[in-house]
């Protein structure tokens, strides 16, 4: 069966992004951790402009069962603009978890609906983090 992971680019601060994720989120990155553009063999056909040395080529954070990944946009290739089509939806085992990353992701940022009792969910909430990222942070259901 296929695995769907949410992939998220960035113009320029993928590397704070991704470590603000890991301090709310918790974990480690995989593979060989942060890599650099400068980190990519030289190639002919991608030639990369020096400027863009330490810009992110791609990070992995495992968040449960699935990975949150992400990259820099080389100036290049032209602005991210960061929209409404899409969140990233968490789903959390209990309150405690629910307060503290829907906290945790919402600082610095913007709260468009307060982690609260709806009628799915113990808990729900929806966010735009500080790097323009949209969440929604829910509590599993659990039946009594």
């Amino acid at each position: 069966m296929a695995t769907m992971n949410p992939y998220l680019n960035f113009n320029g601060n993928c590397a704070e992004a991704f470590e603000y994720y890991k301090s709310v989120l918790g974990g480690e990155f995989t593979g060989p951790g942060m890599m650099r553009m400068k980190d990519a063999p030289p190639s002919p056909d991608m030639p990369m402009d020096p400027k863009d040395a330490d810009l992110v080529m791609h990070v992995a954070l495992p968040v449960g069962n699935n990975v949150l990944m992400g990259s820099d946009c080389p100036p290049a290739y032209g602005p991210v603009n960061q929209g409404n089509a899409s969140f990233v939806s968490l789903s959390t085992a209990d309150e405690a978890e629910s307060k503290r990353i829907f906290d945790g992701l919402s600082a610095g940022g913007k709260v468009s609906m307060p982690l609260g009792p709806t009628f799915w969910s113990p808990l729900f909430g929806m966010c735009t983090d500080k790097f323009g990222i949209q969440w929604m942070v829910g509590m599993e259901h659990k039946p009594q």
